[in-house]
């Protein structure tokens, strides 16, 4: 028995373990799963390559041929376009089935069937906010397109080839682990990726969580702790941008907003979603070309969130990442522009109360008359149970996402989610054009189609320009529209009109030759529609700004040194402060030696330093102490950001927050930074002395890149690598930099560097299985092979022939 299916066997023994230990929801026959011939045995996968040289695929015309490189990225290179996706559509079913099939189940409320019962509320959820329509009304928006729609049919195509040929020995492990079949691949499946990136980054929100706090603060307190706007920032487009058009004109109504208190809310994309792109013109760079990169910080998973590729026919050329499942790259390059995208905070969903004739709920209340309201019965098949049959009521804002049977409140409580996403979408195709675009105004032209989730797309060529747009569907709002809970019944709190496109906002080749995106403000006050959110991002921005201010002569290494960029701009401006409230006449050794440690450090959480351990507990604890009065609420308040924390702590030493509640005397903000530096001390003491940490900063925020399904011995933990949230190398425990592209857009030849956490095959029996991750997490980078050379570079490990059946 060779060496590693030994360690394979005991992987999947534990794995087995875990799962009978609850962790996932049924586990397949034993004898069958165990199965030397058939089981888990099957998937366990020698070292190097094993594909076939040569494939036969029933329906090519024409023979294609794959390079794969070290990265294991199949370069694609096919006669025609319906050729190419279909051989892209096998080789993702090849190395990612099984996640596939779980995105599908995911976005459609179907993870049930296989999960058993305890994923039946998260499944509900997914199709109550229209995860499930808004594919379906995706894929009848591409029905009309004559380029795009073959594109879905071949990759659907050949994922079912790969699919048909399949014996359960093949199966991907997962699903003998729990116990099902694939299913067929289709063109409205391949569409997913637009739901679950919705989901992802344009569901965030706080109207509810803001009602509550206006109600209990009153306006004065909940401006204070809550502000649409604070500090000298750095926005996405340089203030220096002019804007030449008449906006369209919004009055806002004098109107009250019905300040109805929810106990307890759904749950929302995790706040550390996000992302950076920035972009060098010639001026900046030692060659004289246009360098971007690109680093979208996601939750850390195996498989990966993305699959790369380079797609090649005479009239395309693109190479980059997407969602297995999807054929058309989401970030990427071609040889004439490269492009990347972040996250652009812009509140995309509004909540309004409905009101119902009787508890029928057959109409509501609109304007004064009562409207049909719209019913859907929705059936969810449960693994070892019985079907469960749920109703979503739709309203012409949009589903009513609670109600009695969801999130029921006090039982009365119906709340309709408006939602630019389930609007329809030509974002596909906006992305397909872009897939194939020679130049700037290709690009601008593709723009017009994009409509959410709101990106920061960052844009390069090798004629020279950079810029930045942030396109998409965005009604013109009243200040505060959408902001708190509306009235449902008032036509007063609708939208009236979207912005044009022409008044969108963009900057080309500015003077100062950079442009850079970090989820922050996306424009200053001058443009003059409002652009709220609640979850601005105040360091990443600045940091990445600072340093392309200053660099100049730059090379690709140095754009791959800033994405990894660990300096703590929050500790810099914070820790400061709080070390000066410190009353170092009743320290001890201890104290004194913590002190030593952060009164020394540099700011930059590097992966071996204790400083950014010590100073993130300390800093966790204090935050948590001093808005321990908004925990002890019943109702659903955000605690105000780090950002407006930090402001208030400088700004007021009698700070009303800082009293603890738990305690009888009355604590000032010095009292409160003595006392939770305390608290640290002795977390850190016995964080030493009984779990035996060396409060190294790695170890202590433990990045995980975890298995779907939560099994730990499909994960990888301890990864050692610096940065955190705010930091622009935003690798904290369980989200970071999911994918890292540098691309220099080099006239004679396109030339790029990429990495992921992860790897191409989503096999755990794979020795590939997540080995790009160790050189993610230390900065290094591939060199992405791509260019008329390919054939004979010896970076191509492996060449296959995929020819007509």
């Amino acid at each position: 028995m060779k060496t590693f299916r030994f360690i394979f066997f005991l992987t999947i023994t534990i794995a087995l373990g875990v799962s009978l230990n609850t962790r996932i929801a049924g586990v397949p026959p034993l004898g069958k799963f165990l199965s030397p011939f058939h089981g888990f045995w099957q998937n366990a996968e020698e070292a190097g390559i094993n594909y076939e040289e040569t494939l036969d695929m029933e329906g090519l015309t024409a023979p294609v041929t794959v390079y794969y490189d070290e990265m294991r990225i199949p370069h694609i290179y096919a006669e025609n376009e319906t050729d190419l996706h279909r051989v892209q559509g096998y080789l993702t079913a090849r190395d990612r089935l099984w996640q596939m099939d779980f995105f599908s189940r995911l976005v459609f409320g179907r993870l049930s069937e296989v999960l058993g019962e305890r994923t039946l509320n998260f499944d509900r959820f997914n199709r109550r906010i229209g995860l499930k329509k808004m594919t379906e009304d995706l894929l009848e928006t591409i029905q009309s397109d004559p380029d795009l729609l073959p594109v879905l049919n071949a990759y659907s195509d050949g994922v079912n080839a790969y699919i048909d040929q399949l014996t359960y020995a093949q199966y991907p492990l997962e699903f003998k682990l729990l116990n099902y079949e694939p299913e067929a691949w289709s063109p409205l499946k391949s569409c997913l990726a637009y739901a679950m990136l919705s989901n992802t980054l344009s569901r965030g929100e706080s109207d509810l969580e803001n009602t509550n706090a206006l109600a209990l603060f009153g306006k004065d307190m909940f401006n204070l702790l809550y502000p649409d706007q604070l500090g000298n920032l750095d926005p996405v487009i340089p203030k220096e941008k002019k804007w030449s058009f008449d906006p369209l004109k919004v009055i806002k109504p004098n109107i009250p907003y019905p300040l109805t208190t929810t106990k307890k809310t759904i749950e929302k994309p995790h706040p550390l979603n996000g992302s950076n792109n920035f972009a060098v013109s010639g001026s900046k760079s030692k060659s004289g070309h246009v360098m971007l990169a690109n680093e979208p910080d996601l939750e850390l998973t195996l498989p990966s969130i993305w699959y790369a590729y380079h797609l090649h026919t005479d009239d395309k050329n693109v190479m980059g990442v997407t969602v297995p499942g999807t054929p058309v790259i989401l970030i990427g390059f071609n040889d004439s522009i490269s492009w990347g995208v972040t996250n652009s905070p812009r509140d995309q969903v509004d909540w309004y109360s409905i009101q119902f004739r009787d508890e029928n709920r057959s109409e509501y209340l609109y304007n004064n008359q009562w409207f049909k309201a719209e019913k859907q019965i929705e059936l969810f098949k449960i693994a070892g149970g019985a079907t469960y049959t749920d109703t979503i009521i739709y309203v012409h804002h949009g589903p009513v996402v609670y109600d009695r049977n969801f999130f029921p409140q006090n039982g009365k409580t119906n709340y309709a989610m408006k939602w630019i996403a389930h609007f329809p979408s030509t974002t596909i195709n906006a992305m397909y054009e872009i897939n194939k675009a020679k130049n700037y105004e290709d690009f601008t032209k593709a723009m017009v189609k994009f409509q959410g989730p709101p990106q920061n797309f960052m844009f390069g060529s090798t004629k020279g320009d950079i810029a930045v747009w942030l396109p998409g569907k965005f009604p013109v709002k009243w200040r505060e529209q959408g902001k708190y809970l509306m009235d449902g019944s008032n036509p007063a709190y609708e939208w009236k009109a979207y912005i044009p496109f022409e008044h969108s906002l963009f900057a080309k080749n500015p003077e100062r030759g950079f442009l850079s995106s970090a989820n922050q403000h996306p424009v200053d006050t001058l443009y003059p529609y409002y652009t709220y959110d609640h979850n601005y991002e105040y360091y990443r921005g600045r940091r990445i700004n600072d340093r392309l201010r200053i660099l100049k002569d730059m090379i690709p290494k140095d754009m791959m040194k800033l994405q990894n960029d660990n300096f703590n701009y929050m500790a810099s401006e914070s820790l400061p402060m709080m070390l000066n409230y410190l009353d170092t006449g009743s320290f001890d050794t201890q104290a004194w030696n913590y002190h030593k440690t952060l009164s020394e450090w540099d700011y930059f959480n590097e992966p071996s330093l204790k400083a950014p351990s010590v100073y993130q507990l300390w800093w966790d604890i204090l935050y948590q102490q001093i808005w321990d009065e908004i925990d002890t609420v019943s109702i659903a308040i955000d605690r105000p950001n780090k950002y407006v924390t930090i402001d208030l702590l400088k700004r007021d030493s009698s700070l009303v927050f800082a009293d603890i509640l738990a305690t009888s005397a009355r604590e000032t903000t010095r009292d409160l930074i003595n006392l939770t530096y305390q608290k640290a001390i002795d977390s850190l003491d016995v964080r030493m002395s009984q779990n035996n940490e060396d409060l190294s900063w790695f170890t202590f925020k433990n990045t995980t890149v975890r298995h779907l399904l939560r099994l730990d011995p499909f994960s990888v933990d301890q990864v050692r690598v610096g940065g955190y949230a705010s930091i622009v190398n935003a690798a904290s425990k369980g989200h970071g930099p999911s994918w890292r592209m540098v691309v220099e857009m080099d006239p004679a030849g396109t030339k790029a560097w990429g990495v992921y956490p992860g790897s191409q095959t989503g096999n755990p029996g794979s020795p590939l299985y997540g080995h790009m991750i160790s050189r993610w997490a230390s900065g290094e980078y591939y060199p992405l092979l791509f260019g008329p050379e390919i054939k004979n570079s010896d970076q191509v490990i492996f060449t296959q022939t995929i020819q007509p059946q």
